[in-house]
């Protein structure tokens, strides 16, 4: 009788019930599952960085020729990049002081003048929206006879 016993114990734990293989099966897609909704999130979040990077590295390297324009003049312009999914605009202005009429007095005395250089960019987003963002600096020029 105790053989029996043994026999009976061994044969029952030998394998994995149907229920426990299905909810090994269920566990493992679940962890799947959510494995695969992070790395297409990482994925879209490494697109966007590039995109954000490309941008910006227009949008430098445009500020940088405009403000090394000589002689800095007021003037405006515009393109693409290379493959044309950026935007830009750069636009270069005779900065004014604030409104203070002494502040204005002794900066029309001076022999340099500052200049505001703008860019903006306009690029697309991952959403399909359109992404915009600008950078500006300030220059210091020569006065020409013209200003």
């Amino acid at each position: 009788m105790r053989t029996q016993r043994r026999h009976a114990v061994r044969a029952r734990s030998r394998g994995f019930s149907l229920i426990e293989v299905l909810a090994a099966f269920v566990i493992l897609a679940l962890i799947a599952t959510a494995l695969f909704q992070l790395f297409s999130a990482a994925l879209a979040n490494a697109a966007a960085s590039e995109e954000w990077s490309r941008a910006i590295l227009v949008a430098e390297s445009r500020l940088a020729a405009a403000a090394s324009a000589y002689p800095l003049v007021e003037t405006t312009d515009q393109g693409t990049d290379g493959d044309g999914r950026i935007r830009w605009q750069t636009r270069t202005a005779v900065w004014e002081p604030p409104a203070d009429p002494e502040l204005a007095k002794l900066s029309d005395a001076m022999t340099t003048r500052l200049f505001r250089i703008e860019v903006d960019v306009h690029f697309p987003g991952a959403s399909g929206r359109d992404r915009s963002f600008s950078l500006a600096t300030l220059r210091m020029a020569q006065r020409t006879l013209q200003q």
